[in-house]
This record gives C-alpha cells, sequence and structure tokens, in this order.
C-alpha cells in the first residue's frame, strides 16, 4: 500500500512539474513576441510620433542617435553648481542689462535687475552631438534643459508711475546651444567660442510674472511688454544665425570670419492701407507702419492724423544677414498720445483758460463762456464730474488718454487693409544672387504680416 501511494504521489508530482515547466515556457514565449511587437513597432514611429508620446521631455537622442547621453557630465555639473551659479549670476546680470536697456520697450524708462541669482538646482543636459563641418572648427550641438530655482527681480520703472519690482517665477528653458570651437595653434589650442541658440527646436522659455509689493496692473500691457523684450532678445541676439562670439586666450585674433556678415539689401516701399477700423471714440485713428527684418533696426513711416484710408507712400532699406532664417516683419499701429504729447497738451490748455480768465475779467467776455468750472474740463488730472480728453487721474468721467480707459492702444487689429510693395532684393551670397520681388502684401491689424 504504501508503495503504491509513492508511485501515484511520484508520478502527480512529476506530472505538476512538467505542467509547471510547460507553463512557464509558454509565458516567456509570449511575453518574448509581445517584446518583439513592441520593439518593431517603436522602430517604425517616426520623430513627430515620438514627440507625441514624450511631449516636453522630448530628449535630442531619441531621434538623433549622434547625440550621446552624458551623465557622468550632469553628476558633475550638480557638484560644480553652488559655485557656477555664483560666478554666473554676476556675468548674466553684466551682459544682459545693457540688452534689457537697449530692448527695453518705449512705455518702459528703465528696466534692471534688482536680484539675480540662479539657484540651488543644476541644469540637465540631455544630450550632446559633436561634429566637424569646416576646417578649424569643432561644432558642439548641447540640448539644455532647466527648470531651476532662481530669484530674479527686475525693477521696472514707467512714466508717473514709481519703480515696481517684478518677480520672475517657476523658469523654465528648453533649447538646443551650439558652441563652436575656432582650433589654434597656440596654447590653449582655442582662439574663440561662438555661442548661440538653434531655431529648431524653437527655443523655450517659460515664467510667470508677480509683482512683489505691488500690481501688474500699475503699467498696462507691462506683462506683454517684458514678454516682447525676451522674446526680442532671445530671436534678435541668440538665435541662430545670430550668436555672440567671445576671443579666447590673450593673444588678439581676428573673429570677423566667425560674425554675421550682411548678406544683401531689401528695400521696401510703404504706399497705404485702406478702411481702417477706428481704434478713437473722439476722432479719427492716426494710423503708421513698423517694419524691422531685426527688431533692433527697426524703422517707422510718418503719422498721419486722423484718417483711415493714409497713404504714406514712403521706402525703406533694411539689411539681410541670413536669407534662409530672417523675414520681413510689417505692423500696422497707431499713433499713441504719449508723456510729451501729454504735457504740451496741458501747457496748451492751461494757457487758454488762463487767457479766457484774464479776459473775463477784464470784462471781454461773460461769466457763461468761463470754462474753468466743473462742466467741462478739457484738461485736467483729477476731474470728478466732467469728460476729461487728457488726464491720468479721471474718476468719473471718460479718459481717452491716461490711466483711466485705456482707449488708446498700440495696434490696429483687424483694420482694414495694408498695401505696401517690395521694390528691389538684392543679395552677395556666393552661390547666387536673390531675384528682385515684387508683391502686394494686405493685411488688417497690428500683426506682423
Amino acid at each position: 500500500m504504501g508503495l503504491i501511494s509513492g508511485i501515484l504521489m511520484g508520478m502527480i508530482f512529476g506530472i505538476s512539474l512538467m505542467a509547471g515547466w510547460r507553463h512557464m515556457m509558454r509565458y516567456r514565449s509570449t511575453k518574448r513576441i509581445a517584446k518583439a511587437a513592441d520593439i518593431k513597432v517603436l522602430g517604425s514611429l517616426s520623430r513627430d510620433d515620438l514627440k507625441k508620446i514624450c511631449g516636453d521631455n522630448f530628449p535630442e537622442w531619441i531621434s538623433f542617435p549622434v547625440y550621446e547621453q552624458v551623465k557622468w557630465l550632469n553628476k558633475q555639473l550638480s557638484k560644480l553648481w553652488p559655485s557656477v551659479a555664483e560666478a554666473a549670476s554676476a556675468v548674466i546680470k553684466e551682459s544682459v542689462e545693457p540688452l534689457l536697456e537697449e530692448y527695453r520697450p518705449p512705455g518702459i524708462t528703465s528696466l534692471k535687475f534688482s536680484k539675480l541669482t540662479l539657484g540651488t538646482v543644476a541644469p540637465k543636459i540631455e544630450g550632446i552631438r559633436v561634429q566637424s563641418l569646416k576646417k578649424g572648427q569643432i561644432i558642439m550641438d548641447i540640448d539644455f534643459r532647466w527648470g531651476g530655482d532662481p530669484s530674479i527681480i527686475l525693477g521696472v520703472e514707467a512714466a508717473l508711475v514709481a519703480s515696481i519690482p517684478i518677480q520672475l517665477k517657476d523658469l523654465q528653458v528648453f533649447t538646443v546651444i551650439r558652441v563652436i570651437f575656432q582650433l589654434a595653434e597656440e596654447i590653449p589650442c582655442i582662439s574663440a567660442v561662438v555661442v548661440a541658440l538653434l531655431a529648431e527646436p524653437k527655443p523655450r522659455i517659460d515664467y510667470t510674472l508677480k509683482a512683489v509689493g505691488g500690481s501688474l496692473t500699475a503699467i498696462p500691457g507691462l506683462s506683454d511688454m517684458i514678454d516682447d523684450t525676451v522674446d526680442s532678445i532671445v530671436t534678435d541676439m541668440l538665435q541662430w544665425p545670430h550668436r555672440i562670439v567671445v576671443p579666447i586666450g590673450g593673444t588678439p585674433v581676428d573673429t570677423s570670419e566667425l560674425e554675421l556678415k550682411p548678406e544683401g539689401k531689401l528695400t521696401v516701399t510703404v504706399v497705404k492701407a485702406n478702411d481702417l477700423k477706428n481704434m478713437e471714440m473722439i476722432g479719427k485713428s492716426d494710423p503708421y507702419v513698423a517694419v524691422h527684418i531685426r527688431p533692433l533696426f527697426k524703422v517707422k513711416t510718418k503719422v498721419v492724423d486722423n484718417n483711415l484710408n493714409p497713404v504714406w507712400d514712403q521706402t525703406f532699406e533694411l539689411i539681410v544677414e541670413d536669407r534662409e532664417t530672417q523675414a520681413l516683419t510689417v505692423e500696422l499701429l497707431y499713433h499713441r498720445f504719449n508723456k510729451e504729447e501729454q504735457l504740451a497738451a496741458l501747457e496748451e490748455e492751461k494757457r487758454i483758460l488762463e487767457e479766457r480768465k484774464r479776459l473775463k475779467e477784464a470784462g471781454v467776455i461773460g461769466s457763461t463762456m468761463d470754462a474753468v468750472g466743473s462742466g467741462v474740463g478739457m484738461v485736467g488730472t483729477g476731474i470728478v464730474g466732467g469728460v476729461g480728453l487728457v488726464g491720468s487721474g479721471v474718476v468719473g468721467g471718460v479718459g481717452l488718454v491716461g490711466s483711466g480707459l485705456g482707449a488708446v492702444g498700440s495696434g490696429l487689429s483687424k483694420a482694414g487693409k495694408f498695401m505696401g510693395r517690395t521694390i528691389t532684393g538684392h543679395s552677395s551670397k556666393r552661390s547666387g544672387s536673390s531675384t528682385p520681388v515684387n508683391s502686394i502684401q494686405e493685411n488688417g491689424g497690428a500683426k506682423p504680416l
């Protein structure tokens, strides 16, 4: 009996072992087939498919095998970051503040750093690509990501408004930095370094603005002004083909070959605009056109007063530095009533009122023509019950200029038709000259055409 039961138990155990082994092999085979299918599907994905899957975390080395991961460099950068951040803060403040002043919007009188520290979180380098496209140069593309904790406060001043501290929070930077090393035959074997941001993928700088001890509404449109300033600096100074050239070493070197050179001249004629939308509550808009290739070298037409069908017929010449990446931007705007004009109007109205008062005292005019009363205030800064055509403190009236009712803007949005023509376009690029262009452009707003 014991022998039979032992044999049965052995047979059951053997059958169970064989069934378990077969199940494991079948499960392993299924997993291997599924993994192979997944790998095949991933291998067939395009760059756009990967971007949809990864979103903003899409690293360049996924789509470009020549981008090498540099985990060792990120580890070293994390250790060195406290010292690097302290040194870089002073360099950035010294180099960026002149750019802020240079690209400062007209409505702001001062734009400087009140505080600038880069925080404790080091940037991350997703990958590096090294190329040698030209003899005597080494080109390094760095996939740069930074979501740090910097403390950046801008001191913003505007006309008739005290300084407002503006804090940049939640700063995130995603870009590919191109660094070009110009080789030399003397120590340190590098004569100059060129730094630029690649245009593709487009550099992305995200942040939020917060007023410290004040309100962003104290200066109307302040957030848009700062956004436009940052975008102009990045596009006009750092984005390829624009670049920064830094000589290395104590020996003077000629860096002219590394700098961006003009390729040609573009001649543009701004002719006229038809049927513009009126943006004024009283009277008509005073339109003008701003044209530029680089925001720093913007040119403007004359202001045509009180006219919705303006004719300018003005010609401008713009320098082209790179035909493949640069573009012509045309903005249709209308004239702001600026501080100088406001003060001049105040002085003129004050003179008229004083003259009327003098004539009244002399008995030339009656009291019914005295415009100093509270019925209608043509000029004033504290009108309570009247209609203020010019003023900055209108309480109960309608402020057409100032901070009461913002009826004076910076653009004719979707307003009529704009007409212009490009007369000539010359280029000195070695590969060939550009063909003269004749075109008619139509646009109805203050957006770039």
